[in-house]
């Protein structure tokens, strides 16, 4: 007899525990169906690629690339660009700028100030690009 009391005893404890991760899990479940979606922001991709105006002597063209890089580290500084960086390859894409701003026309009038652009050595490409915010965000 005390064995069955035992068995007994023991059955009704793995039912309890088993009811009690159901309610768990559920419950889980309801918390994680009760979180908002992500929202998504858009930010700009600029493609930097081989400019028509590529014959500059040395000279020019290091003056040309340290002004290149001041603009890029101004722009940065007042949260224009978000990332920047050249590519690995001598092809016709040189650089992206994932770049903060409301439309592509102020995207354009931040770049329009790179000394390569001015100079012709590099042209743009201007393109929306979207990531969830707050997950993947750069800011």
């Amino acid at each position: 007899m005390k064995n069955l009391i035992l068995i007994a005893t023991f059955i009704v404890a793995i039912v309890a525990a088993a009811n009690n991760k159901t309610t768990s899990a559920s419950s889980t479940k309801e918390i994680k169906d009760s979180t908002p979606a992500y929202q998504m922001k858009q930010y700009w991709l600029v493609l930097l690629k081989k400019g028509p105006n590529r014959n500059h002597s040395k000279v020019d063209g290091d003056k040309i690339q340290a002004a290149h890089m001041a603009n890029i580290n101004r722009l940065h500084q007042q949260g224009k660009i978000i990332m920047a960086g050249p590519i690995g390859n001598d092809q016709d894409i040189r650089g992206i700028f994932i770049m903060d701003g409301k439309d592509s026309t102020e995207i354009a009038s931040y770049v329009a100030t790179d000394s390569a652009v001015l100079t012709g050595r590099l042209r743009v490409e201007i393109l929306p690009w979207w990531t969830a915010k707050g997950k993947y965000e750069f800011k």
